[in-house]
């Protein structure tokens, strides 16, 4: 290694525009407007979070931080503050990824590979959303009053191993950090934990499961129709149904609702075909729906508690 590279360890935040080429295409005055906005709202909280823009190219951004969880609450602090200009019709939203990593530094740029895996969870973010990297998780999940969900192993682009991510799940105001912090278990190693969110990708997307679960109901009206016994293959069409609802449900819910709400919706909307299916004169779904409602509350209470 030549001698005058110097590297240090650091905290990368990536961050990218969405839409911004779209916005661009269309009319170029809103679009250096908007990015203009956008990163004033960049530079004002990163130097308040002790961080430093190193680049600025195009419609994204790649920062430092001395501080793992500094760089954290800058992120959900910025997401924040970008959302709350949702009316504004010039206003763009951005992806985020964070890593802690090794990096060289090249004048104020940074490299290497560090900086690569932060911009590969930008990229694989939703837009308004914020994924980080294993090394970061551990660094921040028991000091943010902020809640995460484990999205599961990925092999970012070009990258010869998998890495863990996760994704920040709450939009609460991190300045407030309270002893009394609610925070998910860190999952098993081996494999996601029951109700982990997923990254839509080929393997895991919407299409992947409506096509298998699709085959497999098709198998199943094959068989109903050959057996004649009647028919009987609509009520695991509606289980299905169901099923594929709750798989697909995105880390941060469906418009803004939450993943949990989304995916109740889902149970009951099941529920409701089912009971429709097999109509005798009895409204049962509104038994079943009436708990999932009071499991709600009390999941709410119980966040507010705790």
């Amino acid at each position: 290694m030549p001698s005058d590279v110097r590297r240090k360890l650091t905290t990368i935040l990536a961050a990218d525009a969405e839409g911004y080429s779209r916005l661009m295409a269309t009319d170029e005055v809103r679009g250096v407007g908007a990015l203009r906005s956008a990163r004033s709202i960049f530079a004002r909280l990163i130097d308040r979070h002790d961080g430093r823009i190193a680049n600025t190219a195009g419609d994204g951004l790649i920062a430092d931080f001395p501080s793992v969880v500094e760089a954290v609450q800058c992120a959900v602090e910025i997401q924040n503050e970008l959302s709350g200009t949702d009316g504004d019709s010039n206003a763009l939203q951005f992806r985020i990824g964070i890593h802690l990593g090794d990096v060289i530094l090249d004048g104020d740029d940074l490299l290497g590979e560090g900086v690569n895996l932060a911009a590969r969870l930008q990229s694989m973010a939703p837009p308004g959303g914020i994924l980080i990297s294993r090394p970061v998780y551990d660094q921040v999940h028991a000091k943010l009053a902020i809640g995460f969900d484990y999205v599961g192993e990925r092999r970012p682009k070009n990258f010869s191993q998998d890495v863990s991510v996760y994704s920040v799940t709450s939009r609460a105001n991190v300045a407030r950090v309270s002893p009394r912090v609610r925070v998910e278990p860190a999952p098993d190693p081996g494999g996601p934990p029951p109700g982990a969110a997923q990254l839509e990708t080929p393997e895991n997307g919407p299409r992947y499961y409506a096509k298998r679960l699709g085959l497999l109901w098709g198998g199943l009206v094959a068989i109903d129709i050959l057996s004649g016994a009647g028919f009987w293959a609509h009520y695991p069409g509606i289980v299905m149904l169901g099923i594929l609802g709750w798989l697909t449900a995105p880390p941060d819910g469906w418009r803004g609702i939450g993943v949990w709400t989304s995916r109740a919706i889902v149970v009951t909307g099941a529920l409701a075909l089912m009971n429709l299916a097999t109509w005798d004169g009895t409204l049962w779904v509104v038994w079943p729906a009436g708990a999932l409602i009071m499991l709600g509350l009390w999941r709410r209470m119980a966040r507010a508690a705790g």
